[in-house]
């Protein structure tokens, strides 16, 4: 079997904007497949839930030069008022349509795990690999959401045994992607015989592989199996010392040197003042109730986010979905991100209030900054 990490080279994705060396700091959009996007809040925004809508914000994103659209992959919703992300589409189907409405955006979708069969999964993935002519990540989640699971007729499994099943399963999908001969696999979650996948992907070795498991068995399955390993940051210190623990765990232990990337929530105005009075329409029209189920949730089911539940901050998820807010000035969002990419951050995933709207100032403010700064060509 080919090797599945060692010749994840720049040249073998050399023609992916992630791995090419012109913009130091990726950039790109997240969430902007699901109702509310990532504010729990009925603040006014011009974003919505229609096919329209987001391939519009996909195209934007291209035409500004971001790197990535990152959807969230979701079942159902978290209730309240505003049944937070209960209205979504699909992230494999999105993905490839999203894929034909564009040209040079990388473009993922996000799995969970236990809801698609892996040999389901490589087919899908590779069809949009080709679709896309080589732009498609997969986001892999481990599933942590009990209510969806159940809707699938599956037990929640514990914490740490679902990893065990993930590497399972991105094992599988990995040598199908690869291997020239049948797969068969007998382990303790799947049994495979003899399944071909063909074609194989125009990625080599394999699509780009994102995870964002923060516990330390989250972590140590990233380490082993993803080429970006997604974390949640809230200023450089914190974000150098834990890039640098990362990146020693997968190279000491499993030979790998995946990116790390993070998420920010930006509200950027003209002044300081007016980002703080975007902020507190956001959390003053909150859904609070689905913020507390989303929080609740997953405390005790996902195991990621231990460290924000300890604290409480449900304002933190009413603004960004657990990502932490950028507010500021332009000049203000672009030194907190010059900060990250300095502490070994080498991606941001952005969500926002007014996408539309948004990204366009973000696009005529920020961006012309980081290119100052040499982040962005």
């Amino acid at each position: 079997m080919p090797e599945d990490h060692a010749d994840v080279t720049a040249e073998a994705r050399e023609h992916l904007s992630l791995y090419d060396n012109t913009n130091r700091l990726k950039l790109g959009t997240f969430a902007t497949n699901a109702s509310y996007g990532s504010s729990i809040s009925e603040a006014p925004t011009s974003y919505h839930v229609s096919w329209q809508h987001t391939v519009g914000l996909a195209q934007q994103a291209e035409r500004l030069g971001l790197d990535m659209v990152v959807p969230i992959g979701r079942w159902r919703g978290f209730g309240g008022a505003t049944n937070f992300n209960g209205e979504s589409f699909e992230t494999y189907t999105w993905a490839a349509g999203i894929a034909q409405a564009t040209e040079r955006v990388m473009v993922f979708a996000t799995s969970h795990v236990p809801t698609i069969h892996p040999i389901v999964a490589a087919k899908q993935a590779v069809t949009i690999d080709h679709i896309s002519n080589g732009r498609f990540g997969l986001n892999l989640v481990m599933g942590w959401f009990k209510p969806e699971m159940e809707m699938f007729g599956s037990a929640l499994r514990e914490h740490d045994e679902r990893y065990g099943v993930g590497d399972e399963w991105v094992r599988i999908v990995k040598q199908l992607w690869t291997d020239e001969e049948p797969v068969s696999f007998d382990g303790r979650f799947y049994t495979i015989n003899g399944a071909e996948s063909w074609p194989k992907p125009i990625q080599r070795p394999h699509p780009v592989i994102m995870n964002a498991g923060s516990s330390p068995a989250g972590s140590d399955f990233a380490a082993r199996n993803a080429d970006i390993n997604f974390v949640t940051v809230d200023d450089a210190e914190v974000a150098a010392a834990l890039v640098q623990k990362l990146k020693a765990n997968a190279r000491d232990n499993y030979g790998r040197d995946p990116q790390v990337f993070s998420g920010a929530y930006v509200v950027c105005r003209d002044t300081e003042k007016e980002a703080r009075d975007a902020v507190q329409s956001v959390l003053d029209h909150g859904d609070r109730q689905a913020a507390r189920n989303l929080m609740e949730v997953l405390g005790v089911q996902s195991g990621s986010f231990d460290h924000l539940m300890k604290k409480g901050m449900e304002d933190r998820f009413i603004t960004g979905w657990g990502a932490p807010a950028f507010v500021g000035t332009p000049e203000q969002i672009a030194d907190q991100f010059i900060g990250l990419e300095k502490a070994g951050i080498s991606g941001i995933t952005m969500g926002f209030l007014d996408y539309a709207a948004e990204l366009e100032y973000f696009g005529e403010t920020v961006l012309p900054l980081l290119r100052e700064a040499g982040l962005r060509a």
